[in-house]
């Protein structure tokens, strides 16, 4: 006759320890993602934007004519025999980013034209492009600080 209720023995794994086991490694798991998050909360995650001053290179690099854009900065870099400038790229009339041309700057997205100088000569756009502050730092490289506006024609003499 067959023993139907024979005893398992210490090999044998029941259901419930496969189940307990699995239920111990969710609770181990989920530990572990609290924790991990704990740790993220308590770290700041503040981000302060572009920095409004940076380098742009030494006055010698560039050449009296040049006119380099630097599309992070959203800034233009003129050498003019009157000294250095810097313009902004950002279009007045609803913050597009204009392109430099040979005689000024033309804005793609609704036709906002401007001079060499940045001042309005057609389209929808209120007022001319900022010129901003440029000065050469201690250790000889150009420095733009953005927070800086200055009049119309104002060049760095170098």
């Amino acid at each position: 006759m067959p023993d139907h209720g024979s005893k398992p023995s210490d090999k044998d794994v029941g259901r419930r320890s496969v189940l307990g086991m699995f239920a111990w490694i969710g609770v181990g798991i989920s530990g572990s993602i609290a924790a991990v998050s704990n740790f993220l909360f308590l770290r700041p995650s503040v981000s302060y934007g572009a920095p409004t001053s940076f380098r742009v290179g030494r006055p010698e690099d560039y050449r009296v004519g040049i006119r380099e854009t630097f599309e992070n900065e959203r800034v233009v870099v003129i050498r003019e025999r009157d000294g250095i400038a810097a313009i902004s790229v950002v279009c007045t009339h609803l913050g597009c980013t204009v392109t430099v041309t040979e005689s000024g700057f033309d804005c793609p997205c609704h036709g906002s034209q401007y001079d060499a100088d940045g001042v309005v000569t057609g389209g929808p756009a209120p007022a001319p492009l900022e010129w901003y502050q440029i000065a050469v730092a201690p250790n000889g490289e150009l420095e733009i600080d953005k927070t800086k506006q200055v009049p119309q024609g104002t060049y760095l003499n170098v």
